[in-house]
């Protein structure tokens, strides 16, 4: 749902959320190494209508206070430390379901396939359109 850019969001425990009526808007986290990704995605993740949270990397979302709130996130496969498809599996390890959407610059369709295997919802090769990415989300928090 797209909500008018007047509504101002508030910060509540570090995560910023938004009421709107008796709705929130809903929090889509990034997890990204690529700081230009975690620069622009969520800028356009927000003229979408959502409220967006940015992290360079798999250990700094866990340890984060947005975990429980976040509806949807975006991962990238390729990180240091804990991979993508590692955060997939520590979330499912600590039963927490949170709708992925993989992004990647690796074209590989044997990696594309293990994580929607995994339970992903989408897995996206950069660069990805606008359209692709909205399509992925909505079907995501559907």
């Amino acid at each position: 749902m797209l909500m008018p850019d007047r509504y101002k969001s508030r910060s509540v425990a570090g995560c910023e959320h938004e009421d709107f009526m008796t709705r929130k808007r809903l929090l889509v986290s990034v997890v990204d190494d690529d700081e230009s990704v975690r620069e622009s995605l969520p800028d356009l993740l927000r003229e979408f209508g959502f409220d967006v949270r940015a992290f360079s990397s798999a250990k700094e979302f866990l340890t984060s206070d947005c975990v429980d709130q976040t509806k949807c996130l975006i991962l990238d496969i390729g990180m240091p430390g804990m991979t993508g498809p590692e955060l997939q599996q520590e979330l499912k390890n600590r039963r927490q379901e949170i709708p992925i959407i993989f992004i990647t610059a690796q074209r590989d369709e044997a990696i594309r396939s293990r994580v929607l295997e995994q339970g992903a919802t989408a897995c996206l090769f950069k660069p990805f359109s606008d359209t692709a990415l909205s399509d992925a989300v909505n079907a995501a928090l559907e």
